[in-house]
């Protein structure tokens, strides 16, 4: 019971921080998108997704293992955390190394290469505080990292947006990223020595890195797979199609990636009870993973169907020149569901030494992405990347439950009529939102929405009060 109240509690702290988080993310967005417009928006955004696919090199799975680790055997922390942070200098300078000999190569202009050389300094430092936090996650503590979380996008907001006030312009914001990205990393070395004790040396055990280095293989696989998946079809759209189009599909983009942190912030709390599991108890361990689609079932749906509805207002809070984005918005946000059940569907397969699994799924489906980026792109620009999005997410869901039931004992019919029950208060929610859209304003539909469909989910029997309870349980301190 003690897991269960820590998944709780965990789930609690790191939902309603990144709850915070991605509101002020998704305020700076917007802020962004009014001063610059699609095009510098695009190379804003390329400059991120191409730093963000080779920071998958600088940790190479590690912080993975090392979370789990920690969570089986709390005593060797210090270790494992010297290790992987020697391990992780080297990786750091070849990353570096690769971005600018792709950048020469690229023939981008002279405002998007700087752009680039900015992001880079955030990959570095942003690697290193994620390892970081890994050690302090496998003591199922995210309260530090919650605070954190807040902390660096409140960085971002006043830096960048201070920028953009003073007439520094793209470059200046994009500057905010490593300005809040070292004081992220501070903040994470604090926590780990000051409040867990743990040693920050650098450490040199050859045999142990080697060790590591093959534990780790499935993660950096599924890591590289995954980055590639994920940011690839923005670079290919820069350079298929040009940073407006890039511009107009971050709208969608943005929306889907900040919405993640529900998904995230669940798994973040479940995966080392998971690994705990699979270790002492195989029945709570097939529990807690219906468990888990459960919750974020009720959670994806509604947004799904209020999405469509108000895809129009929210192209609307951005200046003109973003109308483009409704069409790819009301595809990708399809792909929400099927994004939001793979993450539990990942922390089985890695909590349970599946690793290769998940790796061979996420191969498959960085493989399919690019064939189809390279096919839709060219005809349909930032439509067709949505379209992609949609199709390769229904396909790792299919290959992640193929790959469970191996696993476990999975009682699909469970998830069902939870998942039924969400989708009737959902579409009656969607009904209440279109026929309002052209009197309220976005926000107060948003809240109106929410508000409905929980009072109808409730009714449906989709959740207890006993459901209701446990969560605001889980925000009291002992």
């Amino acid at each position: 019971m003690n897991k269960i109240h820590n998944i709780a509690k965990n789930t609690s702290y790191l939902t309603l921080a990144l709850i915070i988080q991605k509101v002020i993310s998704f305020t700076y967005f917007i802020l962004l998108a009014r001063f610059l417009g699609p095009a510098d928006m695009g190379r804003y955004y390329l400059a991120i997704s191409l730093t963000t696919i080779f920071s998958v090199f600088i940790d190479l799975g590690l912080t993975n293992v090392l979370t789990r680790e920690v969570a089986k055997r709390p005593e060797t922390a210090s270790r494992w955390l010297g290790n992987i942070l020697t391990l992780k200098l080297p990786l750091s300078l070849l990353s570096v190394l690769g971005v600018l000999v792709l950048v020469a190569l690229s023939g981008y202009d002279e405002t998007t290469r700087l752009l680039i050389y900015i992001s880079c300094v955030s990959m570095v430092l942003d690697s290193f505080t994620g390892t970081v936090f890994g050690a302090v996650r496998g003591f199922h503590n995210l309260k530090y990292e919650s605070i954190a979380s807040i902390l660096f996008q409140l960085a971002v907001l006043v830096f960048g947006y201070g920028a953009l006030l003073l007439g520094g312009g793209l470059v200046w914001a994009m500057a905010a990223l490593p300005i809040a990205s070292f004081f992220n990393l501070a903040y994470s070395l604090v926590v780990a020595s000051r409040r867990l004790r743990l040693g920050l040396a650098f450490l040199i055990e050859r045999s142990f890195m080697v060790e590591l280095i093959r534990i780790s293989w499935p993660f950096a696989l599924y890591g590289i797979f995954q980055r590639i998946y994920t940011y690839l079809d923005t670079v290919l759209l820069s350079f298929l199609a040009g940073a407006e189009a890039v511009g107009l599909y971050q709208v969608a983009f943005k929306i889907i990636f900040a919405l993640q942190f529900l998904p995230l912030a669940f798994t973040a709390s479940l995966y080392p009870a998971l690994s705990s599991y699979w270790q002492s108890n195989r029945q709570q361990l097939a529990i807690s993973f219906e468990r888990a689609i459960n919750y974020l079932t009720i959670i994806s749906l509604p947004i799904i169907v209020g999405t469509v509805a108000l895809a129009e207002k929210i192209s609307l809070l951005l200046k003109s020149g973003f109308e483009g984005s409704v069409l790819p918005l009301r595809i990708s946000i399809f792909a929400l569901f099927f994004i939001f059940i793979n993450f539990p569907i990942g922390s089985l397969l890695n909590a349970c030494d599946r690793q290769g699994k998940n790796t061979l799924n996420m191969g498959i489906v960085a493989g399919l992405s690019i064939v189809l980026n390279l096919l839709l792109i060219p005809r349909w620009q930032a439509v067709g990347a949505s379209l992609t999005v949609l199709i390769t997410n229904i396909v790792m869901t299919g290959l992640g439950i193929f790959w469970a039931k191996r696993i476990i004992t999975y009682r699909g019919r469970n998830n069902l009529k939870v998942g039924l029950k969400s989708l009737l208060a959902s579409l009656l929610m969607g009904a209440l939102i279109f026929m309002g859209r052209d009197y309220l304003n976005i926000f107060a539909l948003v809240g109106l929405g929410a508000a409905v469909y929980f009072l109808l989910l409730f009714w449906l029997g989709g959740f207890r009060r006993a459901d209701v309870d446990s969560v605001l349980a889980s925000f009291k301190l002992k």
